[in-house]
This record gives C-alpha cells, structure tokens and sequence, in this order.
C-alpha cells in the first residue's frame, strides 16, 4: 500500500511559479514511477506529467517548457515546479502512483493516488 499526500498548492499570480511536492510512504518506492494529474472545473482529467524509476521525464504539450518534475528517492519525494503559470493552469493537482516504474509512465494506469492540492492563477 502506497499513501501520497501533496503540498505547495496555493494562489499565484499570471507568469508567478509554485513548485508542489508530493510525498509518498510505502515500500520500495524507488521502482515506483510517479504522475501529475489536474482536474479544473467543467473539464476531464488531464495528465500533465510523470517520472519513471529511469529516471526519464514526460510532459503534455502544455506543460512542456514551463514545468518540469522530479524526484528525491532518499526521501520519497516527488516534486514538480511550475512556472510561467497561466490561468488555465488552475486546477486541482493530484500525484499518482504505479509499481511499473520502468514504464512509459504516461501510458500507465496508476494505482496509488493522493488526496489533491488546489492550484489558482489569477491576477
């Protein structure tokens, strides 16, 4: 059983950046691989970004260039920075997590989710 709980999330300005953290408890968490995911109101679910146990990085095209993640193994963290934020970056941000670490981690269907952390961006 993994358990994620996410932090970071907040108010920001257009063009201001949030780095949220996601740590995990469980065993063996290095070949775990971990995902970014946003609900924002009225629309679907979207992936936003992952990291395999590689560790190799994935982005959606409209997070690329502006957000970038990361992990600390020795701490079981994840993080994932966000920068240049838009408006339409407001969400609510969940970490997810999948013991098929060495997958292309986009394409994963992840077993371990967290509980969310609201993201605005708003002038």
């Amino acid at each position: 059983q993994v358990q994620l709980v996410e932090s970071g999330g907040g108010l920001v300005q257009p063009g201001g950046s949030l780095r949220l953290s996601c740590g995990a408890s469980g065993s063996d968490l290095d070949y775990y691989a971990f995902g970014w995911f946003r609900l924002a109101p009225g629309k679907a679910r979207e992936w936003v970004a992952c990291i395999n146990s590689a560790p190799r990085t994935y982005y959606a095209d409209s997070v690329k260039g502006r957000f970038s993640t990361s992990r600390d193994d020795a701490t079981s963290t994840v993080y994932l920075q966000m920068n240049s934020l838009k408006p339409e970056d407001t969400a609510v941000y969940y970490c997810a997590a999948d013991p098929y670490g060495s997958a292309a981690c986009p394409a994963l269907d992840y077993q371990y989710w967290g509980q969310g952390t609201v993201v605005a961006v708003s002038s």
